[in-house]
């Protein structure tokens, strides 16, 4: 460092108006960090996490009839679960109902968002083609978008890679009064690492644990987690790849890599049969969706989604006091 630029160089006299809060040039500087200044802010930080200093009730997770139950703590086979079930329902009553739901849905989030307490994340996860995109374009079809995001993972970026793998995943949780949609999701680091071995086998293994405790903080805080499994059949895949190929109005979404992937099938069940049975608690169970039938998959997911909510009860805030008896100048 020059002496120009030294610290104290002689010749250089401070500022009669320049105080510890700025630089040698008088731009100011960020406060300094204090117990007193986070003792003054105690109301605002008080009123901002409600969860932590009242508790936050857990909410059940209410899987609509159809919808496969992951039992927390349990080995999970996802082969037994038939990828074609429809649950006895009829297409064409599935799809009227499906529009009540999303009414029901888009009521209860404007409470949601009103109230600006608690918030719900939606975790979907499935094999290529699985129907993610489909599920999400459906189900939160006529939410408002103030209070909805989405977020799809896809190759983590140098950054991302620079932090724990978690890093990426929290920054994009909703926060109060919003729903958030993960579009693939945190569980991408048990499952693609896992059959393509990009990282040792005990990273991944080691993984479980912390993304149980990262979905417990995500509960206690005052998020509740629905996560998806959207379960489709190998026959199914092929379908809707050839379906991409054949359509041009589909073949933008076609990816080649799909086909190297299909050849890792057995690979990838078995890694979504292990993070279903090691990741389902009862703070976060997992829910496996038949999902062969797209007109099944978003009914019940959409009905679960509304039924979590109703049981979430979100409030809208009570108005200021003489409110009602204001009138309007001319």
């Amino acid at each position: 460092m020059s002496k120009k630029h030294g610290k104290h160089h002689r010749g250089h006299k401070r500022p009669d108006d320049m105080t510890g809060e700025a630089d040698l040039h008088g731009s100011p500087r960020p406060p300094r960090p204090s117990t007193a200044r986070w003792a003054g802010s105690a109301d605002t930080i008080a009123g901002t996490v409600p969860a932590a200093l009242d508790g936050h009730r857990q909410i059940p997770i209410l899987a609509a009839p159809g919808i496969v139950t992951v039992e927390p703590g349990a080995a999970f086979d996802l082969s037994a679960v038939e990828a074609d079930a429809d649950g006895g329902l009829d297409k064409a009553w599935a799809k009227e109902a499906l529009a009540g739901e999303r009414a029901r849905i888009v009521a209860l989030q404007e409470r949601l968002y009103a109230e600006r307490a608690r918030s719900l994340l939606l975790v979907l996860q499935a094999i290529d083609t699985g129907g993610k995109d489909g599920t999400i374009r459906s189900v939160l079809q006529g939410v408002n978008p103030q209070g909805c995001t989405v977020a799809s993972f896809k190759v983590p970026s140098s950054e991302e890679l620079d932090h724990d793998f978690l890093w990426r995943y929290h920054a994009r949780v909703p926060g109060r009064g919003m729903i958030g949609v993960f579009n693939r999701s945190h569980y991408e680091d048990v499952l693609v690492v896992r059959v393509k071995g990009l990282v040792p086998d005990a990273v991944w293994q080691s993984r479980y644990g912390r993304i149980n405790d990262f979905e417990r903080l995500l509960t206690e805080s005052g998020t509740t987690v629905i996560k998806f499994f959207l379960h489709i059949s190998r026959a199914e895949q092929k379908k809707r790849l050839e379906a991409r190929i054949a359509d041009p109005e589909k073949r933008w979404k076609f990816d080649p890599a799909d086909l190297v992937e299909r050849k890792s099938w057995d690979a990838y069940q078995q890694a979504f049969a292990d993070a279903l049975g090691r990741c389902s608690t009862p703070h976060a169970p997992w829910l496996v969706v038949p999902a062969n039938h797209k007109w099944f998959r978003n009914y019940v997911i959409a009905r679960t989604v509304a039924d979590t909510l109703e049981a979430m009860d979100p409030r809208f805030p009570e108005a200021s006091k003489g409110i009602a008896d204001l009138t309007v100048p001319d």
